[in-house]
């Protein structure tokens, strides 16, 4: 009888505590685990980046001309030329020779035009006695008038004679690096004769590149008047090379484009950067970071935390409850801090980072910090 009256305890006892299980539903205990971290506001400057080249602001073929033996090169080849100074001398003495005939021309002419006035005086003196006619007093005044354009003409050809004598004397029309000649002392040249050697300006350089129409519109381009303008707007210029090595020297837009080019959709541009060490050289590709020149704050998230379906990119949140959340995002660009997102997410939202294959939209989730892995 006591055995009997021990079981039936027993069994109402199980019964009861399955009944009290049912009662309790889904045990917090066992949500799944996750990870978060707070979405955060970062300060960035905005930028995008373009392939471009480098060119020279000024970029010029050295040739003759005038015609005659070239008598010496005065640089080394590959050098650094300052504006002005000599690069090639041409056997002057016939262009002297020139100019000395042009002076005695001149000369010769300052003496009829003198003779000429002195000659159109008497008359004009005789004229009143009736000494002379009116016809030959007309005659000295077109001699006078004669002797003074020949004086002019002959000065002119004086001036030609001396111009040609400088050109005998081949100078650096800008400071830049000079490249190898192509010519040797004794050779003949002519301005028909082609290029004698070439010379480029390497501070400051300009780097091309083109932008979309859309990125033009979106970066404000479009409200640009003049260059001054686009000297005098927010953007500033960082060129990085090939290297992926970011040049120490920031430039400035100084050119945009007068129109679209119909088969790419994109507008030219120019950049003038600085280049005293002259490490940028023209022909060199790099890459061109067009940048604000104030950052602003933006929201981030970690890249971790960013899912995509086939509606697009999202994360998962805590929401209130400890429930995961679904929020669509749009994505911005990837910085040191994380990923930048917009529409969907606040910076007091708790992002979920570990454990996302384990939720899904609704579920209850229990929390544990960030460095810890979840199961």
């Amino acid at each position: 009888m006591k055995k009997t009256l021990l079981l039936s305890a027993l069994s109402s006892a199980i019964l009861l505590s399955g009944c009290g299980e049912q009662n309790q539903g889904p045990n917090q205990a066992q949500a799944p685990l996750v990870a978060v971290e707070s979405a955060q506001m970062v300060s960035h400057q905005a930028s995008k980046s373009y392939i471009g080249r480098v060119e020279a602001v000024e970029d010029t073929n050295i040739t003759a001309q005038v015609t005659g033996y070239l008598q010496q090169r005065h640089f080394e080849e590959g050098q650094m030329v300052e504006k002005g100074q000599l690069l090639y001398s041409i056997e002057p003495s016939s262009f002297k020779a020139q100019v000395a005939s042009a002076k005695a021309s001149v000369a010769q002419a300052t003496a009829a035009l003198k003779k000429a006035e002195l000659d159109f005086q008497r008359g004009k003196n005789l004229l009143p006695k009736g000494s002379i006619s009116q016809s030959e007093f007309d005659n000295l005044n077109a001699a006078l008038l004669g002797a003074k354009a020949q004086l002019e003409a002959n000065k002119a050809q004086l001036h030609l004679a001396e111009v040609n004598l400088s050109y005998t004397q081949i100078k650096a029309p800008f400071s830049g690096r000079i490249a190898q000649s192509k010519v040797s002392t004794g050779d003949l040249v002519s301005p028909q004769a082609g290029i004698l050697t070439t010379l480029v300006s390497l501070d400051p350089v300009h780097t091309s590149f083109s932008i979309s129409e859309r990125e033009r519109l979106e970066m404000g381009m479009d409200r640009i008047k003049s260059n001054d303008e686009v000297e005098a707007s927010k953007v500033e210029v960082q060129v990085v090379l090939e290297n992926g090595e970011k040049f120490e020297h920031l430039g400035q837009l100084d050119y945009l484009g007068n129109r679209v080019n119909t088969d790419t959709g994109t507008i030219a541009m120019r950049a003038e950067v600085p280049n005293p060490d002259y490490r940028l050289l023209p022909g060199q590709h790099v890459r061109v970071e067009l940048r604000q020149k104030q950052s602003s704050q933006v929201l981030v998230v970690p890249r971790r935390a960013v899912q995509t379906d086939l509606e697009g990119n999202f994360v998962m949140v805590v929401a209130e409850g400890n429930v995961a959340e679904r929020r669509n995002v749009k994505l911005g660009r990837q910085l040191e801090q994380g990923i930048i997102v917009s529409d969907g997410v606040t910076q007091d939202d708790i992002v979920i980072t570990q454990g996302l294959q384990r939720i899904r939209n609704g579920v209850p989730v229990r929390i544990q910090q960030s460095e810890q892995s979840a199961e």
